[in-house]
């Protein structure tokens, strides 16, 4: 059994350069692909649990996962106070948000449903004039 020991320990060593190089590998701008319920939105992390997305308060999920234009991740700390351009996913239940991509400057001007469309067509009779009876 302690024969094993140093093969094991050989091939670990051998194999931890390919798993750094794959997981530094940086993805070129323009080709990541986004989910397609991904939306457009202007974001300010204001703290850990808290930022402005498109104006409006928004809570981060716990399990909140913020790529960076190379598709590393990036802690929300590391971020407070920057406005970011970003794709978003918000978690359905809860609202809060879930997945944030920074964007490039050319993925930016790709276009994508978002910030400034109208998310509702729902009308009351509260939001229609009220005419002369």
């Amino acid at each position: 059994m302690t024969r094993c020991l140093p093969s094991l320990t050989l091939a670990t060593l051998l194999a931890l350069p390919l798993a750094a190089q794959a997981q530094a590998a940086p993805t070129p701008a323009g080709q990541r692909h986004f989910p397609e319920a991904a939306l457009r939105g202007n974001l300010k992390v204001l703290n850990q649990a808290e930022a402005e997305l498109n104006g409006q308060a928004v809570r981060l999920a716990p399990g909140l996962r913020i790529f960076s234009p190379h598709n590393t991740l990036v802690f929300a700390h590391q971020l407070i106070n920057q406005p970011l351009k970003v794709n978003y996913l918000l978690e359905a239940s809860t609202g809060m948000l879930l997945s944030v991509w920074m964007l490039t400057e050319a993925e930016a001007r790709q276009p994508r449903p978002g910030h400034g469309e109208t998310q509702s067509n729902l009308r009351s009779e509260f939001d229609t004039p009220k005419t002369a009876r």
